[in-house]
């Protein structure tokens, strides 16, 4: 009785991992548009040669 116990407990993390993981790939295919258009915000922001430039000259 008690290897059952301990082999359902054994699984649960991992049911619970897959969960998360499904909750995160939703959410990141719900907001998708939001988040691709941030990430190219910053990245034009961080790479943005004429803040380099103005910097040391």
């Amino acid at each position: 009785m008690r290897d059952i116990n301990v082999r359902n407990k054994r699984g649960m993390g991992t049911v619970e991992i897959v969960i998360i993981i499904a909750v995160l790939v939703a959410l990141a295919l719900v907001f998708r548009e939001g988040l691709t258009r941030y990430a190219g915000n910053v990245m034009q922001y961080v790479f943005d040669e004429g803040r380099v430039t103005g910097a040391f000259g």
